[in-house]
């Protein structure tokens, strides 16, 4: 099957009973697919690919900004569980300096506990900021790494 291209007001989107996104392609039968930004750190209002269970690409939609504000609701409502990642404000400690290292931190969705498995997972960012993935490949954003406290600021240079 082609990919379809969309950036107007035509994309058919819609939830099923059970709360699955649906596409209707252009054969005109429904089918499940799941959101994926192509960019969702540097631009993340643009390309967003619709993916279908086989793993296929289905849809690309080039701006989300062009949508009408319903299927765009639609749309970041299915892209918000991929795009959690929590704001680290503060390293209250580390187990160790070598790798694997468990963090204890404070983020803007509370306190939590994730283990560094290597150093090459704190990513530098094109705006200066840092992410973080845990073992669990959760993601930690520091978007402004100078503006952590002086503590929090020693600690994460030892890993940088």
């Amino acid at each position: 099957m082609s990919v379809d291209a969309h950036d107007d007001a035509t994309l058919p989107l819609r939830r099923d009973a059970l709360g699955a996104l649906l596409w209707t392609g252009p054969t005109g039968r429904a089918e499940p697919v799941v959101p994926v930004r192509a960019f969702p750190l540097s631009a993340p209002g643009e390309g967003v690919s619709l993916v279908g269970a086989d793993g296929r690409e289905r849809c690309w939609i080039a701006r989300t900004d062009a949508l009408p504000p319903a299927t765009r609701a639609l749309l970041d409502e299915a892209l918000a569980p991929r795009d959690f990642a929590p704001e680290l404000q503060q390293l209250m400690g580390v187990s160790t300096f070598a790798v694997p290292s468990t963090w204890t931190v404070r983020t803007d969705r509370g306190d939590t506990r994730f283990v560094l498995r290597a150093e090459e997972d704190i990513r530098r960012l094109e705006d200066g900021g840092l992410l973080i993935t845990s073992a669990h490949g959760v993601h930690f954003r520091i978007s402004r790494p100078m503006a952590l406290d002086r503590a929090s600021r020693k600690l994460l240079e030892r890993f940088l």
